[in-house]
């Protein structure tokens, strides 16, 4: 089977893998989970069924994606394009643009080997 076969006979066209790793308080590199990703993933898997995005997508749960300083983190594939989030309404404009309309949400990647937060993007706890 070619790759081109393969791709178009994928299970899911959209896969999002959103990090909900823990870690002891304190850790120094923080985690997800202690930045809300829990709670925002579940938000997410809830949108995803309001807007019918039906069996074409899958929102899940992941361990940690190894970027703990800059979560909540998440992963779309197939494109491999990585965000950090804070909020529903984030949630909201990663779904709309990027998974509905295949318009990555610019303000919101993360680009490859960044390793901290920008002023533009807060921390939140």
């Amino acid at each position: 089977m070619s790759k081109n076969q393969l791709l178009s006979e994928r299970h899911y066209d959209i896969h999002v893998f959103c990090c909900i790793n823990e870690r002891e308080s304190g850790h120094p590199r923080d985690s997800c989970s202690a930045r809300g990703a829990g709670e925002l993933q579940a938000y997410m898997k809830v949108r995803g069924k309001v807007l019918k995005l039906g069996k074409r997508v899958r929102i899940n749960k992941s361990g940690c994606l190894d970027r703990c300083e800059l979560g909540p983190a998440m992963v779309i594939y197939p494109e491999g394009v990585w965000y950090h989030y804070q909020s529903r309404e984030d949630i909201d404009e990663i779904l709309e643009h990027h998974v509905i309309g295949d318009k990555p949400v610019e303000r919101l990647m993360l680009p490859p080997g960044q390793s901290a937060l920008t002023p533009a993007m807060p921390q939140t706890h």
